[in-house]
């Protein structure tokens, strides 16, 4: 389940292609083989237009993947490293990958090994934090069974950080069952990320060496994919809390089992330490992936709001209180559903990292994507 990742809801069909949450919010099968770059090669930028002169916030955008499966893509703090999640040749499963801003000097992370979600740099740029379940096989674990529905497994990741090349592997998180999800504040002194230690799906904050764990969050239901604010005193998040005693006990029979169903998630806001929390969004649909904006008072993610059908996902702006809704991306591809998603400003406030199916030559691709950012 990929952190930012990842949300085929309502309508799952357009995630069930990507996505990892994690998520996340991408599948959990296999891609197709991916023909991008192999490690310690340079993938070739490609400039696209604006589309349709709405997509007024993005200047020239740039494709970095091409090909396969790629989504979660975040900066370091010098904004010019990218890290990210790939399932791409030997692999059949996600991996944890860095690449430079215009695609070059892709470079593996993770061990290769299991299943890998949700990397996020530390905020020196020395090290990186993921989730892998490789502690407990080689292989990747199977995808859940979705002839009942669409489901996302909760496979028994842990959390681990690592130097630049994957070496010196540090585990930070010991309890069973699912700790993944993790981001770090700019502040550089702890990480928040979703476990089911305590019965639930919640969100914790601990210390960059793992100690110091602590709960924010206890209402019934999936809590996850969470971001910090640029100054590290607010943490937005995407939520599904079941409000009758029949979603509640669907939910926990699920959990029990190692799944989760994510048919609707709205976006909510809360201080660092857990306090004043409060929602966002109340869409009806499928929202996920939050990150604040330059200026800390914006959130940007994804959502299928805007397609009755469910289907498609855009990137939207809202103000903190919910207002001022305003739609991104516009993209539209009539050969398969359209997704933009796990949304990243750079530090310096002047670019926008995204992955999306645009310009797919396949449809259960996702690449990453980078563009100016136009106030």
């Amino acid at each position: 389940m990929s952190r930012r990742v990842s949300l085929a809801l309502v309508v799952p069909a357009a995630l069930v292609t990507l996505l990892v949450v994690r998520a996340t919010v991408r599948g959990e099968d296999a891609p197709a083989p991916s023909p991008a770059a192999t490690p310690g090669t340079a993938a070739t930028a490609v400039a696209h237009p604006p589309f349709a002169g709405e997509e007024r916030h993005l200047g020239n955008l740039r494709q970095l993947t091409f090909g396969g499966e790629n989504a979660e893509a975040y900066w370091n703090s010098a904004d010019d490293l990218v890290v990210f999640q790939t399932t791409r040749p030997p692999y059949t499963a996600d991996q944890i990958f860095t690449m430079k801003p215009d695609g070059s000097d892709l470079r593996l992370v993770s061990t290769g090994k299991g299943r890998t979600t949700c990397a996020y740099f530390l905020p020196d740029g020395k090290r990186i934090v993921y989730a892998s379940t490789h502690l407990v096989s080689d292989e990747p674990p199977k995808p859940p069974d979705r002839s009942s529905g669409y489901v996302w497994g909760l496979f028994e990741y842990e959390i681990f950080t690592c130097d630049l090349d994957g070496k010196n592997l540090t585990r930070l998180t010991t309890s069973p069952g699912y700790d993944a999800e993790a981001t770090v504040s700019p502040k550089g002194d702890r990480m928040v990320f979703t476990s089911s230690r305590d019965g639930d799906l919640d969100l914790y904050t601990m210390a960059l060496d793992g100690r110091d764990v602590k709960r924010l969050t206890d209402a019934v239901g999936y809590d996850g994919g969470a971001v910090w604010s640029p100054d590290g005193k607010q943490i937005a998040w995407r939520a599904q809390h079941p409000e009758d005693d029949a979603g509640k006990a669907d939910f926990r029979g699920l959990l029990a089992r190692g799944l989760v169903r994510p048919n609707k998630l709205d976006l909510w806001v809360m201080d660092a330490d857990g306090g004043n929390k409060r929602r966002v969004t109340a869409l009806g649909k499928a929202s996920f992936g939050p990150f604040f904006a330059p200026d800390g008072k914006q959130l940007i993610f994804s959502t299928n709001v805007a397609d009755p059908k469910g289907r498609s996902f855009d990137l939207h702006l809202v103000q903190l209180d919910g207002t001022g809704l305003e739609r991104v991306t516009f993209f539209s591809n009539e050969k398969h559903d359209d997704f933009d998603g796990f949304p990243m400003f750079s530090f310096d406030g002047k670019r926008l990292l995204w992955c999306s199916n645009r310009h797919n030559a396949r449809p259960n691709e996702t690449n990453v994507f980078v563009a100016d950012w136009i106030p």
